[in-house]
């Protein structure tokens, strides 16, 4: 183990971003304990790392206490990932969604406080929710829908979450630091649950229908996993970040139509741009936002951080995946 190696626990290690994280905190030395109870994350995103002397892989929900703290004792430090994630889930099971964003995250905090462990929670841009500012910054305001409208559960509860972690950060000098999550996006990602890059491309893959909801004029800005993942380790072990959250998004802004345009011609597929009514994807009153857009400056003060991957190169590392994926179902 270098001199720079800890022994770090990823909840939410097997889901897309925490396995990149765990291959990632591996390949710099790291004894990692995935702790992940396989509901959205998936055994063969960490397969091929199972075998790896330095990871152990325990199955449990971070609302198991007993398992849980089991899992964290001894370590170092907690990169708290898990937690219901993806527009389909939130909406179809609002209840099991706020209990685990809430509760458990509650005894994450709870648990790295009374262990000594530091503390990265992921938090999310939904945290904004309908703000459509140029830039959103940290002390951006939130504005969200009605608290009767499941759509904004998750905004909700990760919401709290950060409140939780920044008063233990206030209240018992808790090392920890909160990353604001801006789409993203890269291989292993699956539109199961309404990713809409990994969506759009396997539609485009296939030959389908390419399916936009709403108008397409809805913008994002997306950021590659392979430069989140470097820059959330910065900040967690950067001492200036405790107590703070920091936005961690892409520099290009783009509609959900042209995004789907530039899969098709990144890809060389003929498949038809459909739109599609959000009544018709999403249960009745759903609610989308118009534009989000992150300002990186802290991040950049912070870490030097700097997105380099273009959404065409997003694409293509995507398209890559998604492609040997669908060979490998032929083959078998």
């Amino acid at each position: 183990m270098n001199a720079a190696a800890r022994r770090t626990v990823i909840t939410g290690g097997a889901g897309f971003i925490g396995s990149h994280l765990t291959e990632y905190l591996l390949d710099r030395g790291d004894d990692v304990t995935v702790f992940d109870d396989f509901s959205t994350g998936r055994r063969s995103t960490i397969a091929l790392l199972e075998k790896h002397p330095r990871l152990r892989v325990v199955e449990g929900s971070i609302l198991d206490r007993e398992a849980l703290r089991e899992a964290m004792t001894g370590a170092d430090r907690v990169f708290h990932l898990a937690a219901a994630v993806g527009v389909h889930v939130i909406v179809d099971e609002p209840l099991t969604s706020l209990k685990t964003n809430i509760h458990g995250t509650e005894n994450v905090v709870e648990f790295a406080h009374e262990l000594g462990l530091s503390m990265l929670l992921a938090s999310t841009s939904e945290v904004y929710g309908k703000n459509t500012s140029d830039a959103l910054h940290e002390n951006s305001d939130r504005i969200l829908g009605s608290p009767l409208l499941s759509r904004w559960t998750y905004a909700a509860a990760k919401g709290i979450d950060e409140a939780f972690a920044h008063a233990y950060w206030e209240s018992y000098g808790l090392p920890v630091t909160i990353v604001r999550l801006f789409n993203t996006v890269g291989p292993r990602q699956t539109g199961r649950y309404g990713m809409v890059v990994p969506r759009l491309v396997d539609q485009a893959l296939r030959g389908e229908e390419i399916t936009v909801y709403g108008d397409g004029q809805q913008t994002r800005c997306f950021s590659y996993v392979g430069d989140v993942v470097p820059a959330m380790v910065a900040l967690e072990e950067n001492p200036e970040t405790r107590g703070k959250a920091v936005n961690l998004g892409g520099a290009e802004e783009i509609s959900i139509f042209e995004l789907a345009q530039r899969i098709k011609r990144v890809t060389g597929s003929e498949s038809e741009i459909r739109l599609v009514p959000y009544e018709e994807a999403y249960s009745a009153g759903f609610e989308d936002m118009r534009r989000r857009v992150p300002d990186n400056t802290l991040a950049g003060s912070l870490i030097g951080f700097q997105p380099r991957t273009s959404v065409d190169q997003i694409i293509a590392r995507v398209a890559e995946h998604i492609s040997a994926q669908l060979a490998t179902a032929q083959e078998t």
